[in-house]
């Protein structure tokens, strides 16, 4: 790797690879072992992109409200306390009588 004209020169083997210098993996929190994606842009300028693993991606989409709301189990042990309750309530029963 060498610095030329104010940037950063490497290596490209025979088989075409290169190493992405470590202070631009780092700004471009690319991770290692990854995944980079190469984007030509409109002044024909090659950006490199990193690539994100689907388990980081989980959950990207969802809104704040949804990342507060209860998993399906939560949902489905608090329908049944209700309900209980409800049956308890109706035959007059309750846990001290028990």
């Amino acid at each position: 790797m060498t610095d030329a004209e104010g940037g950063t020169t490497v290596s490209v083997t025979s088989k075409g690879q290169a190493t992405i210098p470590k202070e631009f993996r780092d700004k471009l929190h690319i991770d290692t072992p990854g995944r980079v994606r190469f984007v030509e842009n409109e002044k024909g300028e090659v950006v490199i992109r990193s690539v994100k693993r689907p388990s980081e991606l989980r959950g990207a989409l969802a809104s704040k409200e949804a990342e507060r709301e209860k998993s399906a189990t939560e949902l489905l042990c608090e329908e049944r306390e209700r309900d209980k309750k409800k049956t308890d309530e109706k035959y007059g029963l309750s846990e001290q009588e028990e």
